[in-house]
């Protein structure tokens, strides 16, 4: 099961900007797809962006066009760009993989506070 180490995370103000990453233990080329999800207290897990193995991206509606993912396969590493960054954003934010083979892995997650 691929490990994954999610950084980057803290307290940035509205309108704020912020890149995350997810680091895995063995190479992305093993792994189908990678996403990021949030969970704010008190709410269920959302999807926030996802990347396929063969760079095809999926975002949430409400982070379309202020919320980036991309990969490094060199660094075997998900990063996710928060642009213009709101209040409601404010969550853990977590990183999973999806293996080929149908095993599924989540990072233990890293905190977005925003606020002023």
């Amino acid at each position: 099961q691929v490990q994954l180490v999610e950084s980057g995370g803290g307290l940035v103000q509205p309108g704020g900007s912020m890149r995350l990453s997810c680091a895995a233990s063995e190479s992305i080329f093993s792994i189908w797809a990678m996403g990021w999800y949030r969970q704010a207290p008190g709410k269920q897990r959302d999807l926030v962006a996802h990347i396929t193995n063969g760079g095809i991206t999926n975002y949430a509606d409400s982070v379309k066009g202020r919320l980036t993912i991309s990969r490094d396969n060199a660094k075997n590493t998900v990063y996710l760009q928060l642009n213009s960054l709101k209040p409601g954003e404010t969550a853990v934010y977590y990183c999973k993989a999806d293996q080929y083979d149908n095993r599924r892995s989540w990072g233990q997650g890293t905190q977005v506070t925003v606020s002023s």
